[in-house]
């Protein structure tokens, strides 16, 4: 009996003691000094660098084909120099001398299409424009020098184009596609998203690909889709029937309905071929008998 009292007030003890060490700890603790400076946004709330940045998808929007830009020789050529009605178009929003994010798109995309065995300029074009009016075509030139490279197609020159603008075109461009950005005086840079848009070859946008990473699978099929049936063979046609844009995924996944349909037309297909010799066997008895 005494030693379970004594546990007891030995348990009692014990959380007195840590109570008042903890209460101590609380009062001697540095109170930080107000600074003026606005508490830390929670993770709900958006950075204020991001803020007012990001893409809104324009799908079906018809680009104004009129908007004036410079190749990387220097050259003045407007946006539908670059669409022949016949071939689809990507366009990637980047700046040349962005320090991050722009270097990640472009070398994914790169990887991407070499990943494809098309190559630019026969099948589609592609289409670097920076989005600051500062860049100059020498410097588009070297960005251009630097991914053909990197891309190692022969004979792709005129197939993938790094362009630069006005302020006016440059913002007509962005609004077009729906491209959100702004400048950061912290960081001294532009604050911006990252997709690769791709367009019909009469310049109306019918797929967006996110990001920095890009699937051949996604770009062949994202080609096939804009192309209008005007690129790609029958069985290309028939592989995109049976993948549908997943936008949670940001890629193109196996649409079940599809492939059961076509399963349903092939089955009805194969059962009409071996149905067919006897309805022929059968329509000439038939005929026999009528003439005897």
């Amino acid at each position: 009996m005494k030693t379970t009292s004594l546990t007891i007030q030995t348990a009692l003890l014990f959380a007195l003691t840590m109570g008042a060490g903890s209460a101590f700890a609380q009062r001697s603790a540095p109170v930080p000094e107000y600074t003026g400076e606005a508490a830390p946004k929670v993770a709900s709330e958006v950075p204020e660098q991001l803020e007012g940045v990001g893409i809104q998808e324009q799908l079906g929007h018809q680009l104004d084909l009129s908007m004036v830009f410079k190749d990387e020789t220097g050259a003045e050529r407007t946006l539908g120099s670059f669409f022949d009605g016949k071939t689809p178009v990507i366009i990637s929003p980047v700046y040349y001398s962005c320090p991050g994010l722009c270097n990640f798109h472009l070398n994914g995309l790169t990887e991407g299409l070499k990943g494809v065995d098309w190559s630019a300029g026969t099948k589609f074009k592609v289409l670097a424009v920076s989005f600051d009016a500062k860049e100059t075509p020498d410097l588009a030139a070297e960005k251009k020098a630097a991914y053909l490279k990197v891309y190692d197609r022969p004979g792709t020159e005129n197939g993938w184009h790094f362009l630069t603008g006005s302020e006016e075109s440059i913002k007509r461009l962005t609004d077009s596609v729906g491209f959100k950005f702004r400048w950061s005086e912290k960081d001294q840079e532009w604050s911006h998203a990252s997709a690769a848009i791709v367009t019909s070859p009469t310049g109306t946008i019918t797929r967006y690909l996110p990001g920095i990473m890009f699937e051949p699978k996604d770009i062949r099929l994202a080609l096939l889709e804009a192309g209008e049936g005007k690129v790609g063979t029958f069985v290309d046609q028939l592989v995109l029937y049976c993948f549908q844009y997943n936008p949670h995924q940001s890629r193109y996944t196996v649409y079940a309905f599809n492939i059961m349909k076509l399963g349903g037309g092939v089955m009805m297909l194969f059962l009409a071929i071996w149905l067919l010799p006897f309805w022929w066997r059968s329509r000439r008895r038939q005929g026999g008998a009528r003439s005897s």
